[in-house]
């Protein structure tokens, strides 16, 4: 296999960053009063943020597919690569078998199609208990993007620059739907749509925001996950663009009132602690 045209696939089919709904202090990891961009002139579409390890399916035109974690390539038709990483293999492979002879429109048989999945469960990152209690493991697809074909003869610093500034063409909420409904994949909970307007500006307001429509995960894998506890939403337009994620983590992180630290006294003081010396973090 040709290394360096796999280089390429890997990078035009990786998943871009999604900003977080308010801007995010990458010293502290705290978030910020401000919003990272506009939103509230669009209906927005709310789902649920799966807390797994992203996976993806790419489709070529000749009929040839991979399967790939978010940074690398795991696996390519035939077992010519195989790196069973993160479950994501195991969990994929029978449904890349099956959507990989699919039949295609012409216009889909003449690009790549990238499907970008939510694989959780598990032994899966540090929430695999909120999902399931009896080692089950599953997936739910999030997104899907079209890469022309020329975008794969250019050399790897351009593909990079061109992802990283939106280069991808992903489909729109009606596309994403049609798409998994052709394919038979279940998608990432959708939660309602809203006015843009209507969302919360404030730190604290979204917060309470995430705990009234999030209450649960909508994708417990068993009974003894059925009240597992959600990551957060995502927050897009029906033509994807833009695109934000708020996650309760964020917000409970930056929202928490500081905690005083205590000194630990040398051997010997009579005063344990002097609250005028305490440090703020």
């Amino acid at each position: 296999m040709d290394k360096d045209y796999l280089g390429r696939l890997n990078s035009a089919t990786k998943y871009p960053s999604i900003d977080t709904y308010h801007k995010i202090d990458p010293r502290t990891g705290r978030l910020l009063p401000e919003l990272s961009g506009p939103i509230q002139q669009c209906p927005v579409i709310m789902t649920e943020k799966v807390n797994g390890t992203n996976g993806r399916i790419i489709l070529q035109p000749d009929g040839d597919w991979f399967i790939g974690s978010r940074e690398e390539i795991l696996y390519a038709k035939g077992d010519r690569i195989e790196n069973p990483q993160l479950s994501i293999v195991p969990a994929l492979l029978p449904l890349a078998e099956r959507i990989g002879g699919l039949p295609r429109s012409p216009k889909e048989a003449g690009s790549t199609w990238v499907f970008f999945l939510e694989v959780y469960g598990h032994r899966i990152g540090p929430a695999a208990k909120q999902y399931t209690t009896s080692g089950l493991v599953h997936y739910r697809m999030f997104d899907v993007a079209e890469v022309d074909r020329e975008v794969l003869t250019w050399e790897r610093e351009q593909i990079s620059g061109w992802r990283e500034h939106g280069g991808q063409s992903f489909a729109n909420e009606d596309g994403l739907q049609a798409m998994a409904a052709m394919a038979d994949i279940p998608l990432v909970p959708r939660l309602g749509e809203v006015a843009g307007d209507q969302l919360p500006v404030k730190l604290e307001d979204m917060q309470q925001f995430l705990a009234d429509h999030l209450k649960y995960t909508g994708v417990a894998l068993d009974e003894g996950a059925a009240y597992g506890k959600p990551e957060g939403l995502v927050l897009r337009t029906r033509n994807r663009s833009p695109i934000y994620k708020a996650r309760f983590e964020d917000y409970q992180r930056t929202l928490a009132p500081p905690q005083k630290n205590r000194r630990k006294p040398p051997p010997g003081a009579t005063n344990i602690w002097d609250p005028a010396e305490s440090v703020e973090p």
